[in-house]
């Protein structure tokens, strides 16, 4: 492929994605290629330098010195507290600025209309070259944001009119190969728990639907629990509640975060049953206490790393003028087998 059409003119501006999938490398390794930067082999540079210069590609100047804004919405921060999801992905961000010499701002906002109008205080700092906003899909809030005049990339959600750019796990098609890995075992009646709310927990929730539908069931409102908050004690209560009132009638349960498999676990144990052998149970996450529950929880694993550190490369794509149109980039996922999860047996 070419930059350049058949008048000569610039098809397309080459972005810093082009250049790494051209090179098989990652956007990171491009990126610190490109900058000269420690830590990429020289033949791996020269691949990327001799592919930047044959498609024309504009190395953008250094980013070293310049701020962030990381606007963390309260599901960010309450999430901090209870469980490693937002600390890991935070913790990618961090490393990938400390290499490019990238100062991250966090300001905590709830997503309301006046925090929002707050962050527009910082579009008159010139040393603010974008913001990123974790956790926050409130349609008023991403609203406000559209328009900021600076660069603004969501990290775990996403714009549903695609205006704002944004980076998440593909949580529709990691779902799916858990409800599927779940099948394999031989299991049909696989419940999913979840809170409902976020976008992405839907997508989660539309991945078991795919994996059920792909077996043909189409009645599936029975399979689905839902409770009010992530804590474990509600799920343990939710899963208790449903085997004392209809007896065990599922033979899995696949959930939509971490907390609530440890918590489905829990449930299933107190009503006297075992995991796996009566039930099988897989979460979502990998956190890294998935190993150390009792049985160790198998898990879609997410690259939380990654998430941070994509998120501030393709932020920082669109400060050097590379990044239109607005993109959203969903990260593979892949399971994790440990010993919640076994072969189906006959309850009969």
């Amino acid at each position: 492929m070419s930059s350049v059409g058949k008048r000569g003119k610039p098809s397309r501006k080459v972005r810093l994605e082009d250049i790494a999938a051209r090179c098989g490398v990652s956007m990171s390794t491009a990126s610190r290629a490109l900058a000269g930067e420690k830590g990429v082999r020289p033949e791996i540079r020269a691949q990327v330098m001799e592919m930047a210069k044959a498609l024309n590609y504009s190395i953008p100047t250094s980013v070293s010195g310049q701020k962030i804004i990381l606007a963390a919405s309260s599901v960010a921060m309450i999430d901090y507290v209870r469980n490693q999801f937002t600390a890991q992905v935070l913790q990618g961000l961090h490393q990938r600025a400390e290499t490019l010499g990238v100062e991250i701002v966090t300001r905590p906002v709830s997503g309301a209309k006046c925090d929002i109008e707050n962050l527009r205080i910082a579009l008159e700092d010139d040393s603010v070259a974008g913001f990123l906003f974790l956790s926050i899909d409130d349609e008023n809030a991403l609203a406000l944001s559209r328009d900021f005049g600076k660069p603004v990339v969501l990290i775990n959600s996403d714009d549903p009119l695609m205006r704002l750019s944004s980076v998440t796990p593909c949580n529709r098609s990691g779902a799916r190969i858990g409800a599927e890995y779940l099948q394999s075992l031989g299991h049909e009646r696989i419940l999913f728990l979840m809170r409902r709310g976020r976008r992405t927990i839907e997508r989660r929730f539309e991945g078991w639907r795919d994996a059920l539908f792909a077996k043909g069931i189409r009645d599936f409102d029975d399979l689905t629990v839902e409770v009010e908050d992530w804590l474990p004690e509600l799920a343990a209560a939710a899963i208790e509640r449903r085997i004392a009132e209809r007896g065990l009638d599922f033979t899995a349960v696949l959930t939509a975060g971490e907390s609530l498999a440890a918590g489905a676990m829990m449930g299933v144990q107190k009503a006297g049953f075992s995991v796996p052998g009566d039930v099988s149970v897989i979460g979502m996450d990998d956190l890294p206490q998935a190993a150390f529950y009792n049985p160790p929880l198998s898990s879609i694993h997410v690259p939380m790393h990654e998430i941070g550190a994509s998120a501030l490369d393709l932020l920082l794509d669109a400060v050097s003028g590379n990044a239109t149109p607005a993109r959203r980039i969903e990260l593979a996922c892949h399971i994790v087998e440990r010993h919640s999860t076994a072969q189906v047996r006959n309850h009969q």
